[in-house]
């Protein structure tokens, strides 16, 4: 009788001689393929730690009146990929909701940058506290950049929280425009508030 279920192995398939003894050869390295996996932490196994250390840019922002540290590596946007000597990648836009973003559904947050005044981006959430018992859900290390411009005659001043860019806009002092770009920007220290495990600033961020 002819084997006609080619996943039961339990039986030689007479059409083809070579058959049989190729699976059992394929059977035979599965432990072999499986242990290769688990080196390769296919399997989750995780790395030891290395003692090396890496210097990386860290950048100033706000986050309610007070300041915080963060990195910039990645954004949808070639232009301002190189503009902040990060990763250009494309695929970060795909972490924008379509048609209207309902609060607590999205991935992103909102970062707001000012575009004719000098002063740090205000970011609209931070890990608190910083590590992995963060309580702030709405955290996310993705940002959805939005645009803010003063108005022709208005005073620009340093607004450090989202509630004070809000009240500026409200008064008619700027504008806001929201752009399809994201940047993958984590907040990696808090100042007196703390910071992720083995992050320190050595100097005053530029």
């Amino acid at each position: 009788m002819l084997n006609k279920n080619p996943l039961d192995l339990s039986a030689p398939d007479t059409r083809h001689p070579m058959a049989w003894g190729a699976r059992r050869r394929a059977l035979a390295t599965l432990p072999v393929l499986l242990a290769v996996l688990l080196a390769s932490g296919c399997a989750g196994v995780h790395p030891p730690a290395g003692p090396g250390q890496t210097s990386v840019p860290v950048l100033s922002g706000w986050f309610e009146g007070e300041e915080v540290f963060y990195i910039t590596t990645d954004v949808s946007h070639a232009d301002v990929a190189k503009e902040k000597g990060a990763n250009f990648a494309p695929r970060l836009a795909l972490a924008l909701p379509e048609g209207r973003p309902v609060p607590g559904r999205s991935s992103v947050d909102k970062v707001y940058a000012v575009t004719n005044f000098k002063q740090a981006s205000v970011f609209a959430s931070a890990p608190f506290p910083m590590g992995s018992t963060s309580r702030d859900t709405a955290y996310s290390p993705l940002w959805q950049m939005v645009k803010l411009t003063w108005a022709a005659g208005a005073a620009p001043q340093v607004l450090r929280s989202e509630e004070e860019v809000l009240a500026a806009v409200e008064r008619g002092d700027a504008t806001l425009e929201v752009t399809r770009v994201v940047l993958n920007c984590p907040i990696v220290h808090r100042g007196p508030k703390g910071a992720l495990p083995g992050v320190a600033i050595t100097r005053p961020p530029r």
